[in-house]
Formats: C-alpha cells, structure tokens, sequence
C-alpha cells in the first residue's frame, strides 16, 4: 500500500474519534434495534417463534440497506474529501515529487481514507449475528450482505479518489461523486423497470438490475433461500453477480486513477506555464532570459479567467467595477469555482430529465393502480432528487469556506476592512447564484407533477415551502462548519453528514412505523431513546465548537419535530408538516446564522476588527 496507508494505519489510533466514531455507530445500530423491539412489543402481541422470526427478518431487511447507504455516501466523500483536502493545501504536488510508484500513492490514499468506514463495518458484525437469536436469518444470509456492503465501499470510495484525482476543485469534486452515484442508482433503477424491456440478453431486467445495483443486490442478499447447501445459499442468488461487477469496476477506476494521475496532477494549465518558462528561459541567452520571465508572467496574468479581455476594447471599457459588496461580486463575476461548474450543471440537467421521465412513468403507475399507498410512488423519484440538490447547495456553502481557508485566502480576506455580514451574506448570495438550477430545478419537477395530476395546488405550496426553507438551512448549515471547523475534511464531513442523517434519520422512521405498526399514538415512548439520541449528536455537531443557547433549543427541537412531521404526513397532514418545517428549521438557521455574524471575530480567529485597530 505505500506509506501513505502505513502512516494512517500507524497514527490512527491515536486519535480518540477513531473509536468514538465506531462506538456511537454500534451504539447507534444496537439503539435502533432496541427501539424496533419496543414499537413491536408496545403495538403487538408476540404469540409465538415465528413472530420473533419475522420480526428478526423485518429488521435484518432494514439494517442491512441502512448499513449499505451510510457505506456508500461516506466512502465515496471521505475518499473524495481526502484527496481534495491534499490538493487545496498542495500536499499532493510534494507527494508527486517523491519516490512513490503511482500505486502505492492512488491505493494508498484510498485505502487510507476507507480504514475507519472498514472499522464501522467490521464493529457492526456482532449486532448482526445477534439479530440471529430472533430468528429468521442465517450465517449465509449475513455473508452476502457483509460481501455486498464491502465491495459497495470499495467502488464508492474508488469513484471519489478518481474524481477527486481528476478534478481540481473541492465543490467539483463532491458534486460529481453525488450525481455520479444518483445517476448510475437511477439507472439501474430504470432497467429494473423494464426501461429497456423486459428481457435483455435472455434475462429479465430485473437480473441485470440487480447485477449493476447495490440497493437492489443488499435486498437481494438479504432475502432467505431454501437451499441446503452452503455454497448455493452463498451464491445463490444475484447479489454475487454484483459482488463481481462492483470489484471489476473498482480495479478499472484505479487503473485508470494509477495511468493518469500524474497527467491529471498538477492541471494542465500549470504544465504548460512550466513548459512554457522552461523552453523560454534555457533556450533564451542569459541577457534574454529575464525578458523572457516578463513576458511569461504577462501572458499568465492575461490568460487568467479573472484577466480575461476581449480585443478591440479601450482602457477604460477593461475596468472591472467592483460592487459594494466584494464577496458577492466575486462568486457571481467570476469563475470562483473553477470553469468546470458547467460540467456539473449538464450532468444535473441530465438527472433531471431522467427523474422527469421517472416521474411520468410512476405517475401513470399511480393512475391505473389507485394513490391508495401511504407513501406515494411517486416519492421513489421526488425524494431523492431533493437530495442531491440539497447535498450540492450544502457542499458548495461548507467548500466555499474551507476553499478559502486552505488556499490561505480566508487569512487575507480577515486582514481587510469587510464586515461579517458582508461576507456571510455575500457568500451564501453566491452560493444561490452558483446553484441556481439547484434550487429551481425541484421546483419545477414539482410544477410538472402538479400539472400532470400527482398533487394539488395546496401540497404544491407547501412543498415549495419546504424546499426553499430547506434550502436556505442546507446552505447556512454548510456556512457554519466551515467556519466552525478549520480542518477541511471534517467540515465537509460534517456539514454533509448533518443533511445525510436528516434524510436517512427520517426515512428509518417511516419504515419502522410502516413495517411494524400504524398505531402512531403509541410508538412516541419507543422513539424517545432515539429522537434523544439524535438530539444529543446534532448539539455535540453543531454547537461543540460554538456553544451558544439557541444552537442547544434547536438540536433538542429539530429531531422532536421532525418526528412529529412525520407523524402528520402519515396522518395526511400537510399543513402540519409545512409549519413544522417552516419553524423548526427556520429557528435553526436563525440559530446558525446569528453567532456567524455577531461572533464572526471569534469563529475565524480575528479577536479585533479594523474599527478597533
């Protein structure tokens, strides 16, 4: 692995997150078991083995993709933030200045940044084997899943180290990892479908679904065979077929990281400046060879993005005016975060012209079989699609921070004369500007599913609602870690993780209700343990660096409401939902977004402002 793997697997252990983090994961997943057992008990009557049996079952089948998801989303950002944290503080051009083989510094680097995520998994493993003495799993069953879920962390965390080897930008980089992942899911998801019929190669959809998809390969794995033999029931089904498909995608992402990193690293444009210099410089004579660095740097500083004029103007016409906010007219004015943003937005006009389609297809579903569902069809396309675009705004908010910081940029910026609200509200200005389609884009898929007959004008209010208050939250959350936290790779850990375990948190909760019981009334007490223990990981999150009252309200209020909001939109209350939403996470912007501006000085280390000195 080279000593890029050596040093994390030597200085690892000595940190104390390395076992707190597995700790309150166990803990987290033993938490979740002991809140399934009392919704059970509390709701039904258990008469027999064979309900424990289905009930170990049941849980095993939620257990399983939960685990599979986490591993997914934090495999590929932490190997993806990994390597971008050393390109943003130019630790990756010294690494390409020494002896390591391309190898050992692309698999080290991404074996590195997988060890805590194998160490999770691998903690979990005993929880799992408990579920057994409920009945209804086996070993083989617990082999396959354990199979899938590894070979899931392998391929994600292979696609965040290429991408983040190949792009040079924090915010590119996380935003190709999530839409890549979203789209090659949806893809699957439309062959499962019949999208390209409903036999391909002699097989139906649905195996080749399965072959190329983690989601549907976990479900797969998860389900009991009758086989007797032990080798049958281990390969039994599917889920291998995606075992060997995920590895053979992993080796071919590394060997094309291993062939090009050092062509993709440093860019292109720095190659050809050195290039350039260098030819200059020895093939000039020595009393030329000043001449030639002038006229070198003259036509760097005309081909940056920022420099960049169009011929044929006068001097005057090439002045740039400034606004009276900097920050702002930077972000909007200027390609702030790299040319390659335009890439980004063409692979998320592309996810959404496939969750527009999806959209229509599970819309006629609903049509000819009756919206009788507790949770619409529809939701399979909708809720995930809020995902990515509330993930993008996120991760733009917490880079356009850590960006700064890492570039020794933030330091200049505090020496200046600009006030904190200039440059809280200039930068989530941008952050809007720069994800525009982002934000829009939802609420447009909403509009068409409203003119298509899935929802009524008044949802269609007060998912707008929702969507722009969550989107106001996604990125001042993303403001706060990045100020809160001066390590990059824990901020933009963070800050995604914080929307991650929202979404997943709410979602584990409607499964558990609907699975077990519909008694919404007496599954409160169940939860408390749960919704607690989410309350006392948000406040530690949020407020640990930056204690303040209103950030402790809001950590304790935010799980509590989310509960009951969920609660209501099984009740079919929109309306409570909607102002639940609207003042919950409206408070907790409010909370995040009052110390940014009022302890500015504080947070990012200036003690004095310019006034003062």
């Amino acid at each position: 692995m080279g000593p890029v793997f050596y040093r994390e697997i030597v200085t690892t252990p000595r940190r104390p997150r390395f076992f707190l983090a597995r700790s309150v994961y166990a803990a987290g997943l033993f938490l979740l078991i002991c809140t399934a057992w009392l919704v059970l008990a509390g709701t039904q009557v258990i008469r027999n083995v064979g309900d424990m049996a289905r009930f170990g079952a049941i849980l095993f089948q939620i257990l399983a993709p939960l685990q599979l998801i986490l591993v997914l989303f934090f495999a590929a950002i932490s190997s993806a933030s990994a390597v971008a944290q050393e390109k943003d503080r130019k630790t990756l051009v010294l690494l390409l200045l020494t002896r390591m083989s391309n190898a050992e510094l692309v698999l080290g680097r991404l074996f590195a940044s997988l060890l805590n995520i194998g160490v999770m998994v691998f903690a979990a493993l005993p929880l799992f084997v408990m579920i057994m003495l409920f009945g209804g799993i086996s070993w083989p069953q617990i082999a396959r899943v354990y199979a899938v879920t590894a070979a899931t962390a392998f391929v994600a965390g292979s696609l965040g180290s290429t991408i983040a080897l190949w792009r040079e930008k924090t915010f590119q980089t996380l935003a190709l990892t999530v839409v890549t992942i979203v789209v090659w899911l949806g893809i699957c998801e439309a062959i499962g479908q019949g999208g390209l019929g409903s036999q391909i190669a002699a097989h139906p959809s649905e195996f080749w679904a399965t072959i190329g998809s983690p989601l549907r390969a976990i479900f797969a794995s998860a389900r009991s065979l009758p086989q007797s033999d032990l080798a049958q029931m281990l390969l039994g089904n599917t889920s291998h077929g995606y075992v060997l498909f995920a590895l053979g995608l992993s080796v071919t992402l590394n060997g094309i990281a291993i062939a090009r990193v050092r062509v993709w690293n440093p860019s292109r444009e720095v190659r050809q400046r050195q290039e350039k210099a260098s030819e200059s410089i020895w093939g000039a004579e020595h009393d030329l060879a000043e001449e030639a660095i002038q006229e070198i740097g003259e036509d760097a500083r005309r081909e940056h993005v920022d420099a960049a004029l169009r011929r044929g103007t006068t001097r005057e016409e090439r002045v740039r005016h400034v606004w009276d906010n900097p920050i702002i007219w930077r972000e909007i004015c200027t390609w702030a975060y790299g040319r390659k943003v335009i890439l980004i937005r063409f692979v998320y006009v592309l996810l959404f012209i496939m969750a527009y389609f999806g959209l229509r297809a599970f819309h006629n579903l609903e049509t000819s079989h009756g919206a009788s569902q507790v949770i619409p069809a529809a939701s399979q396309v909708l809720v995930p699609f809020f995902f990515v675009s509330l993930v993008m705004v996120n991760a733009l908010s917490v880079t356009s921070i850590t960006g700064e910081r890492d570039g020794r940029a933030l330091d200049l910026l505090l020496v200046t004369d600009l006030s904190p609200r200039e440059f809280v509200f200039g930068k989530l200005g941008g952050i809007f500007w720069v994800c525009k389609e982002m934000v829009f884009a939802p609420l447009a898929l909403m509009l068409a599913h409203w003119w298509g007959g899935g929802i009524s004008f008044e949802n269609l209010c007060y998912v707008f609602v929702g969507l722009l208050v969550m989107n106001v939250f996604s990125a001042t959350l993303g403001i706060h870690y990045g100020m809160a936290y001066a390590n990059s790779r824990s901020a933009i850990s963070l800050s995604l993780g914080t929307i991650f375990f929202l979404f997943l948190g709410t979602a584990i909760c409607i499964v558990m209700m609907i699975s077990f019981s519909r008694s919404f009334q007496t599954q409160l007490a169940p939860f408390l343990a749960f919704i607690l223990g989410g309350s006392l990981g948000l406040y530690v999150a949020l407020g640990a660096r930056n204690p303040s009252s209103a950030i402790l309200w809001a950590a304790l209020s935010v799980p509590f409401m989310t509960f009951y909001a969920i609660v209501s939109f099984l009740l079919q209350h929109p309306l409570a939902v909607t102002l639940v939403t609207l003042t919950t996470y409206g408070f907790t912007t409010a909370a995040l977004l009052v110390p940014a501006l009022y302890e500015f000085d504080f947070a990012m280390g200036r003690t004095t402002t310019p006034d003062e000195e």
